[in-house]
């Protein structure tokens, strides 16, 4: 066991920073041990110096320059936890360039700029570690880059977005309104004061884009696949999904069909006994289908202080020992392979639920069923409640009527769509959700 510590640059020591420095500094004996040597943080960059902290850092080790960590020659390992796109890109390329390795957990940089960083990388023998950039907690990068390195992955079913799990969650076992089980979150900290990024999808839609080019070799904009969020949702859709034997989950989807990649992030009906319907409150859950080992599921705390810090701070004793530089050596990286193509939105397939609200007179049934029957859309089941009985001049009562249909291509459901516009007797907006196979 070498005795020559491992010397650290922490930049940002916000949530996650905190959790990371106070498990190196509260567990030195387990880091040692698991490390083969000491981790020493030996400067810590914050915005402001004043601002006081939950955390007992040895004197002279908070800065608030970066340069600090950029132009120490003995730091050898750099923890961006910045957070953000800019300046997060320029001061991770700026630690390369400076000879140091990299740990990070930002989702968002490594999605638009991965690329650039990994070529970067690779040109100078540096290394990129970022397990914590996906679901938190659960090992997923090194499942998929390691454990999974015998199979060509062929499907990924996730629940990467722990705020907008719970929100659901509780819209389905408490009955609340979308509004309220966002005002619930917001108050327990699983969502921030704007969760625009967290509620539309965009931040699971980031973490499969990581997740598509680790298993599929392929780099997908976010513009070039579907992505929706659950803040259109209504309660009427939870309750009939349940009365249908389904639960709405927020799933990020990529699978290989026919050799092109299918990739979506959008509210999905899920069999309620399937184990992804059953993960609730602010966990994250993976299904990865292995060509060779067929299923696999990984479970666990997607977000917050702990399960991120636990997930940092397991590549900073990876890249001490030297097993994250020898497994970013044989990663298949941004640009290193052809891929898969991606498949046009229009030509994916699926089974679809549709509510429409309609006006309860003769005929319209027929028309919607023609219109659907055109596109060549086979209905599986549909629900129309009763409407009370109206006399004389009374108005046309609207009533909401759900349809389930049989797997269909998504450029026939949105003709479909486009046709249903031009009858009067069904009034837009509606909803149309995916439903899991």
């Amino acid at each position: 066991m070498s005795a020559e510590p491992l010397q650290l640059g922490l930049i940002g020591v916000g949530n996650v920073g905190t959790g990371v420095a106070k498990i190196l500094l509260n567990h030195p004996d387990r880091i040692t041990r698991r490390s083969g040597r000491p981790v020493v943080i030996r400067r810590a960059v914050v915005r402001d110096l004043s601002k006081p902290r939950d955390l007992a850092l040895p004197a002279g080790v908070l800065t608030d320059d970066v340069q600090a960590v950029i132009r120490d020659p003995e730091i050898k390992v750099a923890v961006e936890l910045m957070g953000g796109i800019h300046p997060a890109r320029e001061v991770v390329l700026e630690l390369l360039k400076a000879g140091k390795d990299v740990v990070t957990a930002n989702k968002a940089l490594l999605c638009e700029h991965g690329d650039e960083i990994f070529q970067l990388a690779r040109e100078l023998g540096r290394t990129v570690a970022f397990e914590a950039a996906v679901a938190g907690g659960i090992p997923i990068i090194a499942a998929v880059g390691q454990s999974m390195a015998a199979n060509q992955i062929v499907g990924i079913q996730a629940i990467l977005n722990g705020t907008s799990n719970y929100i659901l969650s509780e819209m389905l076992l408490r009955g609340q309104t979308y509004a309220d089980a966002l005002r619930g979150a917001q108050e327990l900290g699983y969502a921030e004061a704007d969760p625009a990024l967290d509620v539309n999808g965009t931040d699971a839609a980031q973490k499969l884009g990581i997740l598509a080019q680790l298993s599929f070799g392929t780099k997908v904009p976010l513009s070039e696949f579907h992505c929706s969020g659950i803040d259109k949702l209504e309660q009427a859709d939870i309750e009939y999904a349940g009365d249908l034997g389904y639960t709405i989950k927020l799933l990020a989807s990529a699978r290989l069909v026919e050799g092109r990649l299918e990739l979506s992030v959008r509210p999905t009906l899920i069999r309620r006994d399937r184990a992804l319907a059953m993960t609730h409150g602010p966990f994250n859950a993976i299904l990865l289908d292995g060509d060779v080992v067929g299923s696999v599921w990984y479970s666990g705390r997607g977000a917050g202080q702990d399960p991120t810090a636990s997930a940092v701070t397991a590549d900073i004793i990876d890249m001490a020992i030297g097993r994250a530089q020898l497994t970013f050596s044989r990663l298949d990286l941004w640009g290193e392979s052809a891929g898969f193509p991606i498949a046009p939105l229009e030509e994916t397939a699926s089974r679809f639920y549709l509510r429409l609200a309609v006006d309860d007179r003769p005929h319209v049934m027929a028309d919607i069923t023609d219109i659907l029957g055109r596109n060549n859309i086979s209905l599986a089941s549909v629900i129309q409640r009763e409407a009370p009985e109206v006399e004389g001049d009374s108005p046309t009562p609207v009533v909401p009527l759900v349809i389930m249909t049989h797997r269909t291509k998504t450029g026939q459901l949105q003709a479909a769509e486009a046709a249903l516009h031009k009858l009067g007797s069904v009034k837009y907006p509606w909803t149309v959700l995916a439903v899991a196979d």
